[in-house]
């Protein structure tokens, strides 16, 4: 049997992830993070998408959760209110730097968390959104880190040491955001409750760099966002 771990945020990429991986595997677990961030609400959104999920795909999906406060490490836009949020910035703004919503090594800290769950479960294939050209130069979504990663969690457990292969897998990474949408749709992803925004409202800003990515994404994909039009079929107005 195959089976996968998908670390799930409830976002457009993890979303996309999770329907890729239940056409790819025959057991799927996902993993979800609270830690302190300031969109919080994904997590809500989250449950809401699993249950479209089960729905549309016809399989069980395991569901862990798990709580980890990072506000008490503090330096990021997403985890310290007293940071704001950046607005309103262009593509080449962007993507010239890293910015202040890089929560300092948390893919670092959630892919700890998953191996761990992942090893107790019996679980050889971890699964994230990763991307390496639509976010902002993040270093923990990048190739070699994630290379890197994977090798320490074969040496680092009992399972490896045992000969078992764990395999991370980043079937995003180097995608933009129109490709991962359509790659998306191929595998029939719902992004009705797929959540983006920084902000933390039900309503997107429309401001924030995610938001900024994520229409630019649909743009070019052809396609009305699922989730902006479930926005205003519920009566809602949309950025």
């Amino acid at each position: 049997m195959k089976r996968a771990i998908v670390i799930y945020s409830g976002g457009l990429d993890s979303t996309t992830c999770l329907f890729w991986a239940l056409d790819e595997f025959d057991e799927v677990h996902t993993i979800t993070f609270y830690y302190a961030q300031r969109h919080s609400i994904e997590i809500d959104y989250s449950k809401k998408t699993l249950q479209l999920a089960k729905k549309l795909k016809n399989k069980p999906i395991k569901n862990h959760y798990f709580s980890i406060d990072l506000s008490q490490i503090g330096g990021s836009a997403l985890t310290d209110p007293s940071i704001e949020v950046p607005k309103n910035r262009n593509q080449d703004e962007i993507s010239s730097e890293i910015p202040i919503t890089y929560v300092p090594f948390r893919n670092g800290v959630f892919l700890s968390i998953t191996a761990a769950l992942a090893e107790k479960n019996e679980i050889y294939n971890i699964i994230g959104g990763w991307n390496m050209l639509d976010y902002s130069g993040y270093p923990d979504c990048r190739d070699d880190f994630l290379n890197t990663f994977e090798k320490a969690i074969n040496y680092g457990t009992k399972a490896g040491s045992q000969g078992k292969t764990f395999k991370i897998l980043t079937p995003l990474l180097k995608m933009n955001k129109a490709e991962i949408i359509l790659f998306g749709k191929e595998h029939g992803a719902d992004y009705s409750y797929a959540y983006s925004c920084y902000s933390g409202n039900a309503t997107p800003c429309g401001e924030c760099d995610a938001c900024i990515l994520r229409a630019k994404g649909f743009k070019e994909a052809g396609i009305e966002d699922d989730f902006l039009v479930r926005l205003k079929n519920e009566g809602y107005n949309s950025p």
